[in-house]
C-alpha cells in the first residue's frame, strides 16, 4: 500500500498545483474575492494532505507492521469531500455543499490522529 499512497499523494499534489494555477489565472476575474478565497482554501488543504499521503507512504515503508492504511484512506476521503466541496461551491455556487465540507475536515483530523497513533506505538 505504500506505493499506492505515494502515487495518490503525488497525483493529489499535481492536481493541487494545476488547480492553483487555474484559480490564479482563469478564475481570478470570474469569481468574487470571497469565492476565490474558498477555492484557494480547497487547493491549500489538498496540497497539505497530498503531503500527508506521502508521509503515510513513507511511514508504511518504515514501519510495515503498523496499519497506516486507514490514515491514507482518511486523507483521500478528506481531499475528495473537503477540497472537492469547496471547488464546487466556489465555481458553481452550490451552497448546500458547504454543509458537508466539515465532514472532509473531520476525515483529515482522523487521518492525522491515526498517523500519530500508528507511528507512536
Amino acid at each position: 500500500m505504500d506505493r499506492f499512497f505515494f502515487t495518490a499523494g503525488a497525483i493529489a499534489a499535481f492536481i493541487a498545483v494545476a488547480f492553483g494555477a487555474f484559480g490564479a489565472h482563469s478564475l481570478k476575474n470570474r469569481l468574487t474575492p470571497e469565492m476565490l478565497n474558498i477555492f484557494e482554501t480547497g487547493v491549500r488543504y489538498q496540497m497539505y494532505h497530498a503531503l500527508g499521503l506521502l508521509a503515510v507512504a513513507w511511514a508504511s515503508s518504515r514501519w510495515p507492521e503498523n496499519n497506516l492504511n486507514a490514515a491514507g484512506w482518511a486523507f483521500i476521503v478528506g481531499i475528495i469531500i473537503f477540497s472537492g466541496s469547496l471547488y464546487i461551491l466556489s465555481i458553481f455556487g452550490i451552497r448546500w455543499l458547504g454543509a458537508i465540507t466539515p465532514i472532509g475536515g473531520l476525515a483529515f483530523l482522523i487521518g492525522w490522529a491515526i498517523l500519530v497513533w500508528s507511528v507512536g506505538r
